[in-house]
């Protein structure tokens, strides 16, 4: 089966955010970069695409995009309530919460940063249950698991 890789359209900084990101998560690393030179069309020695691995997914950067848009984002599936501080803090600095575990990061990238326990909850085959954790979901940026877990007992 062929390996499919995400290229990501970056407006600027596509160096800084590569960087950024590698030191976001395991397991990561910067493949080649491949900058403009005299010739142009960029200012010579700027990175115009590059290849870097994220927890072992293969992304291709690109310089010159147009901005991000939600229509685009990508989910981090944490085991607890410690990843998901962890992702969630490092990838909104300098970046925007939004809601339900949503955010932009300083790229202007969007993001779900997501616990396992969240998609029990709301699947829970019992429909109050499930409608608990949901509404407790909307009500928060980041997602506390400990609070989707309460919502569900007094509900």
């Amino acid at each position: 089966m062929p390996a499919i890789t995400p290229s990501l359209w970056f407006d600027d900084g596509l160096e800084d955010a590569i960087a950024f990101y590698t030191s976001v998560f395991p397991n990561s690393s910067v493949g080649r970069m491949h900058r403009f030179t005299e010739a142009g069309p960029g200012t010579p020695g700027e990175v115009v695409s590059a290849e870097f691995t994220l927890d072992g997914q293969r992304f291709i950067g690109i310089s010159g995009g147009p901005p991000f848009t939600e229509a685009v984002s990508f989910t981090v599936h944490c085991t607890d309530q410690d990843e998901v501080d962890h992702y969630w803090d490092r990838l909104v600095e300098g970046g925007q919460e939004s809601q339900c575990g949503w955010l932009k990061d300083r790229y202007g990238l969007s993001w779900q940063v997501i616990p396992d326990r969240l998609q029990e909850l709301i699947a829970d085959p019992d429909p109050a249950r499930a409608q608990a954790a949901t509404k407790a979901m909307l009500g928060m940026r980041r997602i506390v698991i400990a609070e989707l877990e309460e919502a569900v007992a007094n509900m």
